[in-house]
């Protein structure tokens, strides 16, 4: 058998190579696939509430098209797009104090998919009780309404975040969907055109930041991010932090935390090492389908300080070597000045485990999959997956996420 047909490859050369293949169990979300079951069992930002209105749009979340909505008294609701009676889309329903009705013969539905009138049958439809309309159960916190899609009988309390509670004096929340990963968006929610844990797992990988941030064209956020950090990786009773001791400009030692908290949520200190204290902000980066993702993010905002100049400075930082926004470079600027937009993106748009050569500096990259595949065996055996919970509301979820500042003996 020749070496093309084998695949053998020891001298290296590219010719006769294995295609790429992705890691199906990790990067698949639609219904009845290994992870998309997993993230099935957490609550997941589907839209900001200031853009869920009377007139119905649609969201893909998981791998699903769907419909959302407010009706008249203000409750939002998701339901599946193809209307129960003949199929006609939603899209194109009105809405009114009751809720979506079809443009076709006028069917109306609820915000939990009860058929409540059937104008064209006599009384408004005597067996209407009888249909249902897919629906998915939505509430609404931190700006943001948040959807369940998974089986009812193990639907989660929506978690409160401390970090996110606990406001100072003055202090409001602000909060964004966005393209993000240092591009210029507008109040467009709009998708990231690669796999969410791509994303995801990049948090978990410190040793880029010296390099890709600080020593590959130039210095992105601080000078001081260039030196190789010394970092330790835990697992945590959400997912995994990292802690990284850093040496600001000015000689402090900082301990700086990281945290990737499951299903989907990122946890980040601010990159200028003397604000510290814990972080400000909590991101969700919400796959859309298996090549796709959105994020979100909800962050403080001190008293006086404009919300959306605050996210510019903090999110979306200019770019690296050149005076341009991300969005306004040129390919050539892309090229030399690359980002983690450029560092993901390129992978493909859904990475291939398969061909990576992981090493000692990639450990919390290895921890994270490995807690990814073990909470997916969880729940295929029936289990609940870490971080949910069936108990009071009023329960916080806390994270250790930021910057703190180090004895100098430390």
């Amino acid at each position: 058998m020749s070496k093309r047909a084998t695949g053998s490859n020891e001298h290296g050369g590219a010719y006769g190579r294995p295609l790429r293949v992705p890691d199906g169990p990790l990067s698949k979300v639609g219904p009845g696939t290994p992870c998309g079951e997993l993230l099935r069992r957490y609550w997941h930002p589907v839209a900001l509430s200031a853009k869920v209105i009377d007139r119905p749009q649609k969201v893909r979340i998981l791998g699903e098209d769907l419909i959302l909505f407010r009706d008249g008294k203000g409750k939002p609701g998701l339901l599946a797009p193809h209307c129960a009676h003949r199929g006609t889309s939603l899209y194109y329903g009105k809405v009114d104090e009751h809720g979506i009705r079809c443009c076709y013969h006028g069917w109306l539905f609820d915000v939990e998919g009860r058929c409540i009138d059937q104008p064209c049958e006599p009384g408004g439809g005597q067996n209407k009780g009888l249909v249902r309309q897919p629906w998915y159960p939505v509430e609404e916190r931190y700006g943001m309404v948040f959807a369940y899609m998974g089986p009812l009988n193990k639907k989660p309390v929506l978690p409160r975040w401390r970090v996110l509670e606990d406001l100072q004096e003055g202090e409001t929340l602000f909060v964004h969907g966005y393209t993000g990963i240092g591009v210029g968006a507008d109040d467009t929610i709009e998708v990231i055109p690669f796999n969410w844990l791509q994303n995801w797992e990049n948090i978990m990988d410190p040793f880029h930041v010296p390099m890709l941030h600080t020593r590959h064209r130039a210095i992105q956020y601080t000078a001081a991010a260039g030196n190789l950090p010394e970092v330790t990786f835990k697992y945590t009773d959400l997912g995994v932090n990292y802690v990284a001791h850093r040496v600001g400009s000015d000689g402090t030692k900082v301990e700086r935390v990281s945290s990737v908290v499951f299903p989907n949520l990122v946890l980040v200190p601010d990159q200028q090492l003397d604000v510290t204290g814990p972080t400000r902000y909590v991101r969700w980066l919400v796959p859309a389908d298996d090549e796709n993702h959105i994020l979100f993010h909800v962050m403080h905002v001190p008293a006086g300080m404009d919300g959306q100049a605050m996210f510019d400075l903090s999110s979306r930082p200019r770019a690296m070597g050149t005076d341009k926004p991300w969005s306004e470079m040129t390919e050539d600027e892309h090229q030399r000045f690359p980002t983690d937009w450029e560092a993901m993106h390129s992978q493909g748009s859904i990475a291939c485990h398969a061909a990576e050569h992981l090493v000692s500096s990639d450990v919390g990259i290895g921890m994270l999959r490995r807690l990814l595949r073990q909470q997916i065996k969880v729940v295929e055996d029936g289990g609940d997956p870490i971080g949910v919970s069936y108990g009071s509301e009023d329960e916080y979820l806390d994270s250790y996420a930021g910057n703190y500042l180090m004895a100098a003996s430390e």
